[in-house]
């Protein structure tokens, strides 16, 4: 009898784990996209994603739509292209997004590349090392990687708020479980 009662109480904290592991970051990836952006800061990152040959990925396309519709919004506002370059991939993430935005009416002057990172990290901090010293800045990317960034964002001492853009329907369910054990990792290793 104990040895089924300890079963029990072993299935029941496995149930409220994973039930934590699912509900507390789908809660966190809810509130980053409520922080939307309002011409405040004089800079926004657009985060990279995949690069098809030189083709943006539909993910990265709908973050550079997004940021279209922002950068048009509030023309003071320069864009970091922040993407290196994958294996699988011809050019950077961000020569791909600078070509798009440049086809899209965005003036090369308001376009700031930082084509050597590979993780939403070191978007961050490599952006941090080649803009001027800023209190904030706006976050454009995926709505479900948003959370993950702005944390991110504060522990390189910058405020953020938001332009979300929409998750491609492909990837949703992959994606929202990957982001939350990497929002995770992020909370616990702080990076």
């Amino acid at each position: 009898m104990k040895k089924l009662w300890r079963i029990i109480v072993l299935a029941v904290l496995i149930i409220a784990g994973l039930g934590m592991f699912w509900m507390l970051p789908g809660e966190r990836i809810k509130q980053a996209q409520q922080m939307k952006a309002n011409g405040k800061y004089d800079y926004a990152i657009i985060l990279g994603a995949k690069v098809n040959g030189e083709v943006p990925s539909l993910s990265l396309r709908y973050r550079l739509e997004s940021a279209v519709e922002y950068a048009t919004q509030f023309p003071h506002v320069q864009l970091v292209l922040a993407g290196g370059q994958g294996k699988d991939e011809d050019i950077s993430e961000a020569e791909a997004m600078y070509r798009f935005l440049q086809q899209h009416g965005i003036a090369k002057e308001r376009l700031v590349m930082e084509d050597q990172s590979t993780s939403t990290n070191e978007n961050l901090q490599f952006s941090q090392n080649i803009i001027p010293e800023v209190a904030g800045v706006t976050i454009i990317s995926s709505d479900y990687h948003l959370a993950r960034a702005r944390f991110l964002a504060r522990q390189i001492g910058w405020e953020s708020d938001v332009v979300a853009a929409k998750t491609p329907e492909s990837i949703k369910a992959k994606v929202l479980i990957r982001e939350r054990l990497a929002l995770l990792k992020t909370w616990l290793f702080r990076r």
